[in-house]
Order: C-alpha cells, then structure tokens, then sequence
C-alpha cells in the first residue's frame, strides 16, 4: 500500500505539472489561432463537435475504466478488449460518415460534410490506443502518459497553427482534432511495447463489457447534458453566436479539464486499488477532494473578477463579447471542483449504476436551464446552466456518497476551508480592482490575479490550518522522488 501511496504522489506531482505545462500551451495556441482565425471558423467546428462528440463516447465503450478498476486482468482478456474497442470505433467511424450529410442540413451548413468526415479520423485514431492507455494506468506510469500528453499537444497545436498561417482556416481547428490524437496512440504503442494478439473469446469479456457499457451509458447521457447548448445556439442563432459562446465555455472549461485530468487518472487507479480498506479510501479521497478544490477556486474567482482582462489578454480585442459568459460560467468551474471527484469515487467503488442514475436526474435539469435561457442567446444559456449547476451541488454529494464510508458533513468539512480561503481572497480584491486604475489588461490580469492567489493559499496555509498538511505533502513528495532515483 506505500508503494501505492508513492506512485499515486509522484504521479499525482508529474500529472499536475504535465497538466498546468498542457494549461499553458493549450492558451497558447488558442491566443494565436484566435488572432489567426474567425469567430465564424471557431463556430463551424463546434458545431460538428457538439453533434459528434458523443460518437467519441463510444469509442472506448468504457473498457479501459473496467480494465484499470478490476483487480485481476491477463494479456488475453486485454487483446480481446482492443478488439471490441477497435469494432466499436471502426462502427462509429462508419456512422459519422453516414450522417454527416444530416449534420450540413440540421445547420443549413454543406462545409459541415466534410468537416464532419474528417474528424472521423480522430476517432479512429483515439480507439486504437485506448487499451495501451489503460496498460499504463493499470502499470501506474503517470509520468509516461504526462510526457504522451504533451508531446500530442504540441504536435497538434504546432500543426493547427501552421495550417491557420496558409490560410486554411477553420481547418486548422480540424487538423488539431485529428492530428492529437494520432500522436497520442502513436506514443502510447511505443511506451507500452505491447502489441495485441489474434481477436478470439475470452472469459471475462461480458463482466467488462456490463461494466464498460453503463459507465458508457452515463458518460453519453452526461455529454448530451453538458453540450446541448452548443447544438442549440448553433441552431438557433448561428456560427457567429456560438463562436462566442464556445470561446467562453472552452475558457472556462480548459481548466477543469485539466484538472480532471491531472488528477482523475491517478486518484482512480490509487482509489480502485484501496477499495478494499476503506479507511484508508476515505482518508485519501477527502485529502485529494480538498487539495483539487483548493487549486480551482482562485481559478475560478479570476474568471468572475477579471473576465475581461482574461478574454483581452488570450482570445484578443475582437473578442470582448465573450467575457459576459465567462464570468456567467466562472460559477461551474467551482461546481465541476465539487461533484466531478464524485465520479472516480464510484467508479473505484463500482457504483457505475448510481452514477448512471444520478446523471439521469441532473441531465433534465441542466436542459431546462438552457431552454430558458435560449431566447436570450448565448448569454442567458450561459446564465441557465450556472445556475442550475450551482443549485445542484448539494444533492449531487449527497445522493453520491449515500451509503458509503464518506459522510455528507466529511465533504462540506473538506471544501469548508478551501471556499473559506477563496472568500477571503475575493474579498479583498474585488473592492481594489473596480477602482478602474486604467491598467494594461495583461497588467491588471497579473496584479489582481496574484493578490488573489497569494491571499488565497496564504490564509489556507497560516490562518486555516493547513500548513502541516501542504509540508507533510512537500515532504512526501519530494521523499517519493528520492526514493525512486535511488531506486
């Protein structure tokens, strides 16, 4: 169980850093394609995005989380899961070609067609690496997948950014899609070494495949929830306003993602390997449930507070419309902190049916929330969907730990402090930055910015409490490094 315990720091350390180098380079990229391309082009590809997205669920069919949560698993069980995953995809491959001429005439849009064909590739692409990503989960080789990760970035960022310099366009946006996840699989097979045997049964297929199949299930019913807006706005309102509207949502989003990501991988691997002693599972998910929410909050208070500088300083001055919805959305990215641990915590137990039933009650709820804000265009979706996620948050931990050896009052205990911090720290700077000093906005942005993470951890660590937990951290982190280079 240590040498979980270090794995899961030394992976949780490489993934955050992975991360945060990705949060950059993703800005990166999108602060020149922003300035290279066209609201219109933004708007194009997201609209095919929203409608084909949730072919890419299929994908995986929720194999490689099977895989990484069973205990017992052999090289034959894992060629025979490739094999279904590379059926599923080379299907859904299939079908995205046959209804991309459904896609143009839904929009009024024929260059839909062929955008829609080609992302199919990414598909393809994403499906034949989905089990060696898994091989390496199972094998917890966090600092491996980190490096993957952001050789794929910069890869697809560079060529997306030179395809937009020959003026390709909209384009451009469609080669990152597609040339990501083709690096990904192409690193991931080189790093595992493990090539698949010949398709054949094999005992223990159905078991993950039941499995594979309601965690599927509720990430189709969560995606369909959370990217109704686009379709709708894309519908309604055209490419123009749903450009607008998805830079705002990719802002707020890219860090959740991140996050998530950073992570989720790692939490769910130590947790579905601790399922067993459930103290020590407690004990490690509300640590790792109160250190994630801690980073997102100042995140997400620059969101609310300085929107503007944000949209100015990344996405450029024609695109100053977009910080209306990102301070609407900077709300969901501190709700995202709260629920979305939720989901590696089920899955670790094996609740995917509850997490499927939640996911049934919260999706009508969010829709509802955009449908009402509709005739008020992307600012009034942005408003519906906040506020229905906020008033979400409460049910959604309570129906979730429900049963469990976590209490309800366990997860407010663990978000008490961070929230606490964060309250703090907008307190202060939100009265100093609407003085209007007539500052840069890149100089505003990294005034008020800092204050605002500088107070924030600095009232969590000396005035909170929590000082001897981010050294016992530091010091686990940095004895876990050690010992692996002695090792």
């Amino acid at each position: 169980m240590d040498d979980i315990k270090d794995k899961a720091l030394r992976g949780g350390l490489t993934r955050i850093l992975a991360q945060l180098t990705i949060f950059f380079l993703r800005f990166g990229s999108l602060m020149v394609l922003a300035r290279l391309l066209t609201v219109s082009d933004f708007g194009l590809v997201a609209m095919v995005a929203a409608l084909t997205g949730i072919i890419n669920l299929l994908r995986d069919f929720g194999l490689s989380t099977a895989m990484v949560q069973r205990q017992n698993v052999t090289p034959a069980l894992i060629s025979a899961l490739f094999w279904v995953n590379m059926a599923v995809g080379g299907a859904c491959v299939l079908l995205i070609i046959a209804v991309s001429p459904l896609v143009a005439s839904f929009y009024h849009e024929p260059r839909l067609q062929a955008i829609t064909i080609a992302l199919a590739l990414g598909f393809l692409f994403s499906t034949a690496g989905v089990q060696h990503v898994a091989i390496l989960e199972r094998q917890m080789r966090f600092t491996r997948l980190a490096m993957i990760d952001m050789c794929s970035v910069v890869i697809g960022s560079a060529t997306a950014i030179l395809v937009a310099l020959a003026n390709g366009g909209y384009w451009s946006l469609v080669s990152m899609t597609v040339v990501i996840p083709l690096a990904f699989t192409a690193f991931a097979w080189a790093s595992t070494g493990w090539i698949p045997g010949q398709p054949r049964r094999e005992a223990g297929v159905l078991s993950l495949l039941h499995f594979g199949a309601t965690t599927t299930l509720n990430g189709i019913v969560v995606y369909v929830a959370y990217n109704l807006d686009k379709v709708l706005l894309g519908r309604f309102w055209g490419a123009e306003a749903l450009g607008i509207y998805g830079r705002g949502y990719q802002l707020a989003n890219i860090p959740i993602e991140n996050l998530n990501s950073a992570v989720g991988a790692v939490a769910f691997s130590a947790l579905s390997r601790m399922q067993d002693d459930p103290p020590r599972f407690r004990s490690y998910f509300l640590r790792g449930y109160s250190l994630l929410l801690s980073i997102t909050i100042p995140i997400a208070l620059t969101f609310a507070l300085l929107a503007n500088d944000v949209v100015v300083v990344v996405l450029g001055e024609k695109w100053r419309e977009v910080g209306p919805i990102l301070r609407l959305l900077a709300p969901t990215v501190i709700v995202f902190a709260l629920i979305n641990p939720f989901g590696w915590f089920m899955f670790a137990l094996g609740l995917v049916r509850r997490s499927l039933l939640i996911a049934l009650l919260l999706s009508p709820l969010v829709i509802c929330g955009y449908l009402l804000g509709l005739p008020y265009g992307p600012v009034g979706v942005a408003a519906g969907f906040s506020i229905v996620m906020t008033l979400w948050v409460v049910p959604h931990i309570i129906l979730c730990v429900r049963g469990t050896m976590v209490s309800p009052m366990d997860v407010f205990r663990a978000a008490g402090k961070p929230m606490l911090s964060g309250l703090a720290a907008a307190a202060v700077v939100w009265p100093l930055q609407s003085l209007h000093m007539g500052l840069l906005p890149v100089v505003s942005l990294g005034l008020w910015g800092g204050l605002l993470v500088l107070i924030h951890f600095g009232t969590l660590i000396f005035l909170l409490g929590e000082r001897k937990f981010y050294e016992k951290l530091a010091r686990g982190l940095l004895g876990s490094f050690t010992a692996h280079r002695a090792a």
